[in-house]
């Protein structure tokens, strides 16, 4: 028999959203762990806020809202605020009702200083990290440090030349070089940098001043940021994340702040990184903190040698270190495709930085889900 469309729309219903979820949704696995990370950041809010005024938005929400943009690939929180006036999954989470409406996008902006300078998205990648640790799903003496370059908002246009500040003779332009101005009325400038270099020490970008052109293989220099992950070896947790500014040393002195930040562990740690850090530098930083350096050898003639001696290499703990340490590009692939990190969303190192802590915490919550045996 065929059914018929029912023009009467009900007039009142009683629905929870959360009896909409499926019961098998991997949401449901995540959301506990979330709460749970929340709890211990009560102090912080309670700081945060004054007792009394015009009530806003809750800190929870809107750390919960950033988890959902990188769990669901969300690009700008103005797209996230158009699909919570519809989505009822996305409601529960964050624990609406079916009636509330969604907040405005500008809250994300009115709060995120309040959220850095109380450096709220550190202290929540650590609440996770520590669920994650009294759980014992981490290791506290194998570990794989490695960087990638996360491209910068800015474009290549946004380059121009830094100011001539130290009296030097400035360097003549060719003819037909450098960049042009709008044409035809549009807005956006035509570029030709035929003749003249681009370099970190001349350009510079005007609107995000703090990113760096910076390359990895046989391809364009963009403008990036470098993005650093510090794995332990058990489950591929993130330990530590930290994004800075992209230059030839970044990776190897970043990686020692990292260790030095996880501080000295009972036994002998060790540390897998592939050749990029195979430098006196590190290996000496590395052992100084206590740390086995268990990096692959950089051999080329060039160069000298490599800094990790034969001994080490012949040890087998080496190289499982070296088969574990392929994991963290299964962290940056994850961080680039389903976090949208591939090109940064923010202008400036340190909202962007927030961004990473949050992203970092999030697939550390996937991972628990994964990991954690669900109940019976």
């Amino acid at each position: 028999m065929r059914g018929s469309t029912d023009r009467q729309m009900t007039i009142c219903t009683v629905v929870d959203p959360g009896d909409l979820i499926p019961d098998q949704h991997p949401i449901r696995r995540v959301r506990p762990f979330v709460e749970s990370a929340l709890t211990r950041l009560e102090p912080t809010f309670e700081e945060m806020y004054a007792k009394v005024g015009r009530p806003s938005i809750p800190p929870e929400q809107l750390l919960k809202a950033s988890v959902l943009m990188a769990l669901y690939s969300i690009r700008s929180e103005r797209q996230f605020c158009e699909r919570l006036q519809y989505d009822l999954l996305f409601k529960w989470f964050l624990g609406l009702n079916v009636q509330d409406p969604a907040f405005d996008a500008t809250s994300f902006s009115k709060n995120r200083e309040r959220l850095m300078d109380n450096m709220v998205s550190k202290l929540f990648f650590q609440a996770v990290l520590e669920e994650a640790r009294q759980q014992r799903l981490l290791s506290n003496q194998h570990f794989t440090v490695d960087g990638t370059l996360l491209e910068s908002w800015a474009s290549l246009k946004s380059l121009e030349r830094k100011p001539n500040l130290g009296g030097q003779q400035k360097r003549k332009r060719r003819r037909g070089g450098g960049p042009k101005g709008p044409r035809d009325g549009n807005r956006n400038p035509e570029v030709n940098w035929r003749g003249e270099k681009r370099s970190n020490q001349t350009h510079q970008s005007k609107t995000d001043p703090e990113a760096r052109l910076a390359r990895k293989g046989a391809v364009p220099a963009k403008l990036c940021y470098a993005g650093h992950v510090l794995m332990e070896n058990r489950n591929g947790l993130i330990v530590d994340v930290e994004l800075t500014e992209a230059h030839g040393r970044a990776e190897r002195e970043t990686g020692l702040r990292m260790l030095h930040r996880l501080g000295r562990k009972k036994g002998r740690m060790t540390v897998g990184a592939d050749k990029g850090f195979d430098s006196k530098d590190f290996v000496q930083g590395c052992r100084e903190l206590g740390v086995t350096p268990h990096i692959a050898q950089n051999t080329t003639r060039f160069r000298g040698g490599s800094a990790i001696d034969g001994r080490t290499v012949k040890r087998a703990g080496y190289a499982l270190s070296q088969r574990m340490r392929k994991r963290i590009e299964e962290i940056f692939s994850w961080v680039k495709t389903v976090g949208g990190g591939r090109r940064l969303r923010f202008i400036g190192r340190r909202r962007n930085q927030l961004w990473v802590e949050i992203t970092g915490a999030a697939f550390n919550l996937v991972r628990r889900s994964n990991l954690v045996p669900r109940p019976a």
